[in-house]
């Protein structure tokens, strides 16, 4: 399984912070948000490479980090300079499958959100199922849901619909971006932006996939954590941090 972290963004709500360098380095509890992940991720040992998409403007920094890691990580450098000639994020999960010609089930992944649990759960959940799987957690606000992805869920977990950033959600089910594509559906990538589907957010992939293939949702067990702007970044701050670790790991 390839582990596809995406980290193409300018993160502008973050300046000065992120104005020359990138929102997945910056370090929370004393390292940074991408080895939060990677350091659960590889739990599972059934990741053997993890590649970034990057954006131009950072593609150094990320080769950098990369280089002081254990695990196999490669950098893929989208070309783009600015917030406004950004691929968008599909766009980039395909540019990742171009560049490595892969043909494997892909862990596709934000790289600027941190969990209270082990992602190692979802990967098994997404293997019992053997379908290309989502995670889920209740949102009560109506203002929030309108800003991401919505999905309707049956008993069995199977999205019935879905949609991006809804004017109407038609549930309580956020879709954070944290996904599991099977080998079959990963084939799907470009199809889909043929079809039509969005390419800015990822989720709009999987609100068009589970109209051609059965997708299920996993409940998270536990909180996320969207650094999404200054406020959000000096909160997380608080809850992890060098001293305790806040996730409920499975393996633990």
């Amino acid at each position: 399984m390839k582990c596809l972290i995406l980290a193409a963004g300018y993160a502008t709500r973050l300046y000065p912070l992120t104005e020359n360098f990138p929102k997945p380095l910056l370090e929370v509890g004393g390292k940074p948000i991408l080895d939060w992940l990677i350091d659960d991720i590889d739990q599972s040992q059934l990741v053997d490479e993890y590649i970034v998409i990057s954006n131009h403007k950072f593609a150094t920094i990320f080769q950098q980090w990369a280089a002081q890691r254990p695990q196999p990580i490669t950098v893929l450098d989208d070309g783009t300079t600015s917030n406004e000639t950004r691929l968008g994020a599909v766009r980039d999960i395909q540019f990742a499958i171009d560049q490595r010609q892969l043909d494997d089930d892909l862990l596709v992944i934000a790289g600027d959100n941190l969990l209270s649990f082990s992602l190692v759960d979802f990967v098994r959940y997404a293997r019992q199922k053997a379908t290309t799987c989502v995670m889920r957690y209740y949102e009560e606000a109506e203002q929030r849901l309108r800003k991401c992805g919505v999905a309707e869920v049956n008993d069995d977990d199977l999205i019935l619909t879905m949609e991006e950033k809804p004017a109407q959600p038609k549930s309580h089910w956020c879709i954070p971006p944290f996904y599991y594509y099977t080998r079959s559906d990963a084939r799907l990538v470009r199809v889909g932006i043929e079809t039509g589907c969005g390419v800015d957010a990822p989720g709009s992939f999987i609100a068009w996939l589970c109209t051609q293939t059965p997708v299920h949702a996993f409940q998270m067990p536990g909180p996320r954590y969207d650094i999404g702007n200054l406020d959000s970044y000096h909160a997380v701050q608080q809850i992890f941090t060098p001293d305790s670790n806040p996730r409920q790991d499975s393996l633990t």
